[in-house]
């Protein structure tokens, strides 16, 4: 599906899912190199920046939550950004660049934003939006994160394991998606301020800038969910040290008993105590003294 809008000597073309028909078109429109449009025609794997004599092609990917994979997936989005032009193209259902083309249709109408001299600025807004929106996205991370944290300290460890393991592999898919950009806006700015000139600088630094908000909040839930996963299995061993300290105890408590008990039922001619009157609470004496010395002696020792 292909939409254009259009302010002032500005135009901003949006594919998305491309046919065949609609890259011929802009190829033909706004003299789209074959190279560049035969990469429009499927998802690239790997972000990047080719500059042509009229006009930079970056690509980018953008995490976007899935409710199917249920964590964050990279989606392509391609900026072809002519002078006056900018072309998108996307292959899914990007919700700020949705969010962008009402913005700028409604300013278009009622021309009370300047949008800037050249395409540049389009982009500069585009990216703005998208890294607003990864911003948005790492706050419900944070909210899962804030959650487990809330559980491992009532007493749910065992449960969060899964948790963590899930947030976890959305925060690295998430990393995986937005850990290129460094380097690709920071190639793109060099060629950006060939492209539109010195007076561009301070917005192509801008975009590097936006990058690094929301590389920096990245990197702290990626720490913090790291600590949570050290603590939780902390507490974990703990539990379970605990449980096979008891154990060891009450194996090393009732294993005199059981030898007494072994002992006195051997089937021999001749056995001291028994036959005499009481001897079973005799018996159940020596075994009652045997277990409170048990008792005694890890006390003692400070294992219980």
């Amino acid at each position: 599906m292909m939409t254009t809008y259009k302010h002032k000597k500005l135009t901003w073309v949006n594919l998305e899912s491309p046919t065949r028909n609609d890259i011929e078109k802009v190829m033909k429109d706004y003299s789209i190199p074959p190279l560049v449009a035969d990469e429009l025609m499927r998802p690239t794997l790997r972000p990047k920046v080719d500059v042509y004599s009229n006009l930079i092609y970056l690509i980018l990917h953008f995490p976007v939550y899935s409710q199917k994979m249920q964590g964050s997936d990279g989606r392509e989005v391609d900026f072809i950004i002519g002078k006056n032009f900018l072309i998108t193209t996307h292959y899914e259902t990007i919700d700020p660049l949705h969010e962008f083309s009402k913005m700028f249709e409604v300013n278009s109408i009622l021309d009370k934003s300047n949008m800037g001299e050249h395409a540049g600025f389009l982009v500069f807004y585009i990216l703005r939006q998208l890294y607003e929106f990864s911003l948005r996205q790492l706050d419900h991370i944070e909210e899962k994160i804030e959650l487990i944290e809330d559980n491992i300290f009532n007493g749910k460890e065992k449960e969060m394991v899964k948790k963590i393991s899930i947030v976890n592999r959305d925060l690295i898919n998430f990393r995986q998606a937005v850990r290129p950009h460094k380097e690709i806006l920071s190639s793109f700015e060099i060629a950006g301020i060939n492209f539109f000139g010195e007076s561009f600088t301070y917005h192509l630094s801008d975009m590097i800038g936006e990058y690094f908000k929301v590389a920096n909040q990245l990197e702290i839930q990626k720490e913090t969910l790291t600590d949570l996963h050290e603590t939780n299995d902390s507490l974990l061993s703990t539990k379970t040290n605990e449980v096979m300290k008891f154990l060891t105890i009450m194996a090393f408590v009732t294993f005199p008993l059981s030898l007494l008990a072994a002992i006195f039922g051997m089937n021999t001619d001749y056995l001291p105590i028994v036959g005499l009157k009481g001897d079973f609470w005799m018996v159940m004496g020596i075994m009652g003294v045997a277990a409170i010395f048990m008792f005694i002696f890890f006390k003692k020792k400070r294992w219980i």
